[in-house]
């Protein structure tokens, strides 16, 4: 009896899953639209107020307030489906930036009011990143989970490649206001490839009450040790990644004075070399190595981080500075690769397939809690001083390290042994 072909385990097998091409299109779309809000958005608050501290608050605004909502928003995912939901969001966002860019062009948009809108859209943006991300390992055979993560990261880092230099390009040409205003009408872009398309069939462990649902995801992720461990370590680097996106504006055009295009080629240097990095560990089995790849580049992340420190301090010229700073990008790019798929593996490996919505949700929040964080913080210590902001986050990047490697377990039980359903849950 002969023995059973080996699947194939390619990028070109990707292709034959039904559904997820168009599915992967408006994913590239629509990350390309939310990396370049990031930078249009802060560039526009510095353009319109001139305030570093408005701009890290209004970071915050977009990004926060919806992360505390995540339980609700990962209930919702699992028992309603992900690609509606998706949509939902996408519709959100191109109604929220439409706005503000409208108001601000007849000059009617208070600061609050920028903030208040930013708020409001944040609520629905858990539901497109984490509803995408529990989708794929739903679509994708599990032998093909490190391609689709592969391609999944390389979605955020091919987005970091055109959307901040588009973005940037976009607000130098036409002012920030017009720039939002066509970024918002990329998220409707995004959301054609998705009519038509189902949810894939999955079992869904609930107890039928919204509520009850969502507190039973945030004990599952309690009780998980690995999704635990990732939201500590992974939210204390983000506070560094938070930091940035207002420090590196504010020193490419006060310290060393550039222009915003040259804001969005340095955030464009991570993608470059992520990309790369992304598509080379994508090609490896992740299993049992999860733990390494995803421990020794964080804390290699620290002194990268720092070669940031003599543009922020003002020892350089033009050309040195922003040399200091597309080196550091680059280096980060490179380490965020590995990272990227141990991190998407291990969380889909050691997750149950019918919680996967509710603890993705939660563990997505509770990793990027420190992004919001960082970037109000950021932008009220950069007004002190900005060398002190690089070297902060260069110190939370060493404790995230310490936190991985010593809350992640190296190994652990397959996903069906790992706790957290809760007596009263049933499967539906």
């Amino acid at each position: 009896m002969s023995a059973q072909p080996s699947p194939e385990v390619s990028y070109r097998a990707l292709l034959r899953v039904p559904t997820l091409g168009r599915i992967l299109l408006a994913t590239l779309i629509a990350r390309t639209a939310q990396s370049m809000v990031g930078v249009a958005l802060v560039l526009f608050t510095l353009e319109t107020y001139g305030s570093s501290q408005l701009a890290g608050l209004v970071t915050f605004a977009a990004l926060f307030p919806g992360l505390l909502v995540s339980p609700i928003a990962g209930a919702l995912l699992d028992r309603h489906g992900r690609i509606r939901l998706v949509m939902l969001d996408y519709a959100v966002e191109l109604l929220a930036l439409g706005l503000i860019g409208s108001l601000a062009l007849v000059h009617a948009l208070p600061a609050v009011v920028l903030i208040g809108i930013a708020t409001i859209s944040s609520f629905t943006a858990i539901l497109s990143h984490t509803g995408l991300r529990s989708l794929f390992p739903l679509l994708a055979p599990e032998h093909l989970w490190e391609r689709v993560n592969a391609v999944d990261s390389n979605g955020y880092v091919m987005a970091s490649v055109i959307g901040p230099p588009l973005a940037a390009g976009l607000v130098t040409i036409l002012g920030g206001a017009t720039a939002l205003i066509v970024i918002a009408a990329a998220f409707g872009l995004a959301a054609l490839p998705m009519i038509g398309v189902s949810d894939p069939p999955t079992q869904t462990t609930s107890t039928g009450r919204l509520l009850v649902d969502a507190w039973q995801g945030v004990v599952y992720w309690w009780r998980n040790r690995t999704l635990r461990g990732l939201g500590f370590s992974i939210t204390v680097l983000n506070f560094a990644f938070g930091f940035n996106t207002i420090v590196i504006p504010l020193i490419v055009l006060r310290v060393l004075g550039a222009s915003e295009f040259a804001v969005g080629l340095v955030f464009a240097a991570t993608g470059v070399s992520g990309v790369v990095s992304a598509l080379y560990f994508g090609r490896h089995d992740t299993r049992g190595r999860e733990w390494r790849m995803l421990v020794v580049p964080m804390i290699a992340l620290a002194p990268a981080y720092a070669l940031m420190l003599p543009a922020a301090a003002g020892w350089t010229g033009l050309w040195l500075g922003l040399g200091c700073l597309v080196l550091s990008s680059l280096i980060i790019g490179v380490l965020n690769g590995p990272m990227d798929i141990a991190l998407f593996t291990v969380r889909q490996r050691r997750t149950d397939t019918a919680w996967m919505g509710r603890a993705f949700a939660v563990s997505m929040a509770a990793n990027f809690l420190g992004f919001p964080i960082g970037a109000a913080v950021g932008g009220a210590l950069a007004a002190i001083s900005m060398p002190g902001v690089v070297l902060l986050g260069t110190g939370m990047i060493v404790i995230a390290a310490g936190l991985a490697a010593t809350m992640i377990p190296r190994q652990e039980a397959t996903s069906t042994a790992v706790p957290g359903a809760l007596p009263d849950a049933k499967t539906d």
